[in-house]
Formats: structure tokens, sequence, C-alpha cells
């Protein structure tokens, strides 16, 4: 199944953002809004307690699997949005990282957040996102 994502990019803003400013599903598309992938393991304990590259991976992971069960995957999402709990720019680019590797070439537009805190004990990553598909 070929994906109803189109990203958009410009050369009008800054090529260094390592992803599309927008992105676009056409009419009829089913779009999925899935909740924050949390770096959880199957038992409900926090995995990679204190590294931000671990629970950066375990969200991902976890996202792949959400994406997965609504019929989607990596290649169908619109935009995400990467909440890090920490004030450190490097823990934010850590997670970044993690997370815009895990997207290769599929580089949709995205937001990172440094925040107070997550909902989780010890959680540091949090990953939102939108997909969109053709069913």
């Amino acid at each position: 199944m070929s994906s109803a994502v189109s990203l958009i990019r410009s050369a009008a803003l800054s090529s260094s953002a390592e992803y599309a400013y927008a992105a676009t599903a056409p009419a009829g598309a089913r779009l999925i809004f899935l909740a924050g992938a949390c770096p959880l393991n199957l038992d409900g304990s926090t995995a990679g307690v204190g590294d931000v590259q671990a629970q950066a991976a375990k969200a991902m992971e976890n996202l792949v699997i959400a994406l997965a069960a609504a019929g989607a995957g990596l290649d169908d999402v619109l935009s995400t949005r990467v909440l890090v709990a920490s004030a450190r720019h490097s823990d934010l680019v850590d997670a970044w990282t993690i997370v815009r590797g895990a997207f290769g070439e599929h580089d949709a537009p995205s937001t990172l957040l440094g925040v107070t805190v997550l909902g989780y004990t010890d959680q540091l990553v949090e990953i939102e996102a939108v997909a969109a598909v053709l069913d």
C-alpha cells in the first residue's frame, strides 16, 4: 500500500531542520491520532530509567506497535511531537537523534519540546503522532 502522506519542503525556510516543515493527506484518507507513546515495558514498568536514548528507542518501538494496530507504519506519519522531561539541550538532542533515525528518509514534521515532568514514574520521553492511510 502506498502512503497517503506527502511531505512538504520549502526553499524559503531553513534547510538546517532535519524534517519537512509540513505534510498533507488527501481527502478520504483515514486519520490516526495516537496517544503519546511511552517507554513502558509490557509489565508497565518504565524502560531505560535515567537513559534518554533508551527511553526514546522504547517509545519508538511502542509507537510502531500502536501504528501497526491501526493499520499504519512510520511512513504514514503526518507529524510528531517529541516530549523530553529535561531542561538540558543535550537530552533533547539525544532523544531527537533516536527518533529521527527511526524514521529514516520519512522526515515528517516534528516538534521537540523540553518539559518539566511526564506521566509515569521515571519517564523522560514521550512521542505523539498523527498518521494517515488510504484504506
